[in-house]
């Protein structure tokens, strides 16, 4: 059984590298010493579009559907659309669709075949999206793995798996927590995290 460490060490080894970000790592290890790049500014460029930039574009998506009804059912009917109207569009996230949690049904993505991810709205995947334990076990045994990542659903909620691809890619719109109701949208943004948005995670309330 593989455990949630397995997927996120919070640093890459290179015997964990697909030959793509192999290369990349070499080539900036050569230009690093080089003196042509700093890799504190890479890290720092890094740091934005996987944790910051990207993941508050889709945060903001999540806290709009649930202060406006009607931007909601925009989402539901078109999601591509409703998202590039916030300005969050461009490549990797050309075609989306939005799948909604409830109380009977949890959604969680994962794509089998490679990394398909919705960059626009939710930055750099993490290393654990793209790691083989999680793009198999998720399918396989999808309430295992969300245990795993701290995600403890009751027995009779339904997990419902969606295969992200070329075409296709996902954003699971949460519930929103309960006892939110005097937060502005912005507030409710800042309860979304990314996982929250591929559904290994569920949006809590502030305490």
């Amino acid at each position: 059984m593989t455990n949630s460490h397995d997927y996120d060490h919070g640093h890459d080894h290179d015997n964990d590298m697909d030959p793509m970000t192999a290369r990349v790592r070499a080539l900036e290890t050569i230009l690093s010493e080089k003196g042509l790049i700093d890799p504190a500014a890479i890290d720092a460029i890094v740091d934005t579009y996987q944790n910051k930039v990207g993941p508050r574009n889709g945060a903001r998506v999540v806290a709009r559907s649930w202060v406006d009804p009607d931007f909601a059912g925009w989402l539901k009917r078109d999601a591509t659309t409703a998202i590039a109207s916030l300005g969050y569009a461009g490549r990797q996230g050309e075609h989306m669709k939005a799948v909604f949690n409830t109380p009977v049904e949890h959604n969680l993505v994962v794509c089998t075949l490679c990394s398909c991810y919705p960059w626009s709205v939710l930055g750099l995947p993490p290393v654990w999206y793209k790691s083989p334990p999680y793009r198999s076990r998720a399918v396989i045994e999808p309430r295992g793995v969300l245990a795993e990542f701290g995600t403890v659903l009751p027995e009779d909620v339904a997990i419902r798996v969606w295969d992200s691809t070329a075409e296709l890619r996902y954003l699971v719109i949460p519930m929103r927590p309960q006892g939110t109701e005097h937060m502005s949208e912005e507030e409710l943004a800042g309860l979304v995290s990314r996982d929250c948005m591929i559904g290994t995670a569920v949006p809590e309330a502030p305490r």
